[in-house]
């Protein structure tokens, strides 16, 4: 079984580049295939006991272990070659959040038929399961002609022995506990974790962490850390809410045009200067905008991206994304308090995809959204119309605006199948490089590269565009990623970033807008669920906060920020403040702490690690609370 992790670990280009030995994480990972083949043998040793179970007795017995082995068979490859599939995207082994996929079946199947080649992954698994059904069939009839009796105290002995050993691999090692999940985690490294697991352990076991509410005395606990960060009045402060009430000194109605970019990944664009220089437009447009160069997304994933834009929230449910809940899509979002906007959101797919359409139209008054079917466009591909003439589409419908409006745009282009529209080629001329390469500077083909480099395209030729209309002027325009893409992002940034995985939720944000904002590119700490209030800010409305975002050019300490980070597929809680990052996990309750700036070791045993702890989890109790107490009446 181990043979997948040397496919991993010279195919991926995440798992490129480990500073510690793979032997550590093979041996965690035989110990857990071990495991399997334990309760296998198990189950093959004491299911004969029962006599029409009993291959060699009972002509039932030996249908039932052939019809069974069969199925154990497809039923493995599969796992394994859907497990190689999720790591390549994901960089992730097979767990239980692929089921989040399932209410959306048809677009994610249109996902895997464009992207993988479906046809010879299943031939591949019919092939290989025939072969492993026909050498057991073989094995089958040569064991029967050549079974000999043995005496029956030998017979008990050999059972007992292979019990014995079934029973040490079962368990895993020679401790008080047995073998878990979790110790995956304890190698330091978590690519190092992830090659480690198999995708049986991985998925059975996260299971389990699907279904969270919230913890109302942990709550009452951090409720004055919060308050203070978010600066909560006093008032409010005895009723324990978190409403906060901004008076704005709006002189004018400017447009907001707020763009989320798909896996728009720090770390491979070129405002950190990646030497693939895959992203030079936006570089410039962050030179004449305000820049924030250390934002991060809450969390892994579109929908969950969405939910903290538009909710100021992070998505901290382990079952299902928030969207999908409907026991708390009822939130308050500040883009209501833009009175007398109108407000539009743009899409090149559908909207139904995780229930963001209910999201939106649920909590948003007077929403209109656009999205595939509504467009003169041609879909290219399972995410609809190509970016390019998303943003085209969408200036067609602003221009027409005679008042304010507030635009969101999700982009979709930067995700695999990677499809750059025939009619956009001759601009943007595909490049190719070799693969240590790309695996270098944080690519894991020349697909994803040229994909990266179609956003930015996408990007010019919309600016460029909308220069030329009246509303330009009036306008402010804001990019942030939806989440990021873990990998090796080299020497760019600290060893943190690759080992805690940072690199899959650091994106860029910019306001740009050269009529109201003076160019400046800032370093402090944010996150998406800031994006919100900031925008309330420059705009100069009047607005009501009720979650956990705050107005980023407003306030009054910029080093006492906050990010909180949740990572859905390891189960960790992650906080960065200052120059440090503290995770916890959910799964044994282990702790770290590291240096955001710089490689030098951290003492998990200081006053920082334990103000950091205390910031961690007070985030994170504060975040389960509001999803379940931010209802859009509440300061309406």
């Amino acid at each position: 079984m181990s043979i997948d992790r040397l496919f991993l670990l010279f195919s991926s280009g995440y798992l490129h580049g480990i500073a510690k030995s793979p032997l550590s994480a093979f041996w965690l990972g035989m110990r857990y295939d071990l495991r399997e083949i334990g309760i296998l043998a198990v189950l093959m040793l004491l299911l004969p006991l029962i006599p029409f179970l009993n291959p060699f007795r009972s002509s039932f017995g030996k249908k039932f272990w052939l019809i069974f082995l069969a199925i154990l068979s497809v039923v493995a490859i599969t796992f394994y070659v859907i497990d190689a599939l999720h790591f390549d995207y994901l960089a992730q082994r097979l767990n239980s959040s692929i089921l989040n996929f399932i209410p959306e079946g048809q677009t994610s199947m249109g996902m895997v038929w464009q992207t993988y080649p479906v046809i010879k992954l299943l031939l591949f698994i019919i092939v290989l399961s025939w072969i492993i059904i026909f050498s057991l069939w073989t094995i089958y009839k040569k064991a029967a002609i050549q079974a000999q009796p043995t005496s029956k105290p030998r017979n008990v002995l050999i059972h007992i022995a292979i019990v014995l050993a079934a029973g040490f691999c079962i368990f895993g090692r020679i401790d008080q506990y047995p073998l878990r999940w979790s110790d995956a985690f304890g190698l330091g490294d978590s690519r190092l974790s992830q090659l480690a697991l198999n995708p049986f352990q991985s998925f059975f076991s996260s299971l389990s962490f699907r279904h969270v509410s919230y913890d109302e005395e942990a709550s009452q606990k951090y409720y004055p850390m919060l308050a203070g960060y978010l600066c909560v009045d006093s008032a409010h402060q005895r009723s324990h809410s978190f409403i906060r009430s901004t008076t704005g000194s709006q002189n004018a109605e400017p447009n907001v045009v707020l763009v989320i970019c798909e896996s728009f990944s720090g770390y491979k664009s070129s405002m950190w200067g990646n030497p693939l220089n895959t992203t030079p437009y936006f570089n410039s447009l962050c030179k004449e905008g305000v820049f924030f160069d250390h934002c991060f997304t809450p969390h892994f994933g579109t929908a969950r991206g969405v939910w903290a834009t538009v909710t100021c929230i992070p998505d901290v449910l382990l079952d299902k994304t928030a969207s999908r809940d409907p026991m708390i899509v009822d939130q308050h979002s500040i883009i209501n308090d833009f009175n007398g906007y109108e407000k539009d959101y743009f899409i090149g797919g559908s909207t139904s995809w995780a229930n963001i359409k209910g999201v939106l139209e649920n909590n948003i008054d007077g929403i209109t959204i656009h999205e595939q079917g509504s467009y003169d466009a041609e879909k290219i591909d399972v995410w609809g119309i190509s970016d390019k003439n998303l943003f085209l589409q969408a200036n067609e419908v602003l221009r027409k605006k005679t008042g304010p409006f507030f635009a969101v745009i999700q982009t979709s282009d930067n995700h695999r199948p990677y499809t750059i529209p025939q009619e956009d080629r001759n601009e943007v001329k595909p490049v190719s490089f070799p693969r240590d390469t790309l695996i270098k500077y944080g690519f894991q083909s020349n697909e994803e590269l040229n994909a990266f480099r179609y956003t930015d395209y996408c990007f010019a030729k919309f600016m460029e565009t909308a220069k030329k209309e009246k509303y330009f002027n009036n306008t402010l325009f804001v990019f942030i990623g939806d989440h990021g893409i873990r990998g090796n992002s080299g020497d760019m940034f600290p060893k943190a970033w690759v080992n805690n995985a940072l690199t899959a939720f650091h994106v860029p944000l910019l306001f740009y807008a050269p009529g109201y904002l003076t160019p400046a590119r800032h370093s402090m700490l944010c996150s998406q669920v800031d994006v919100l209030p900031t925008i309330a800010g420059i705009t100069g409305i009047t607005y009501t906060n009720t979650a956990m975002g705050r107005d980023l050019l407003h306030l009054k300490d910029t080093t006492s920020n906050t990010v909180f980070i949740i990572d859905h597929d390891v189960r960790t809680i992650v906080a960065l403040h200052d120059k440090y990052l503290f995770q916890r996990s959910f799964l044994n309750n282990d702790e770290a702490i590291a240096s955001i700036t710089g490689n030098e070791p951290v003492p998990l045993k200081s006053e920082v690690a334990n103000k950091m702890r205390e910031r961690t989890i007070g985030f994170y109790e504060t975040a389960r609370y509001m999803l379940f107490h931010n209802s859009k009446i509440v300061g309406r």
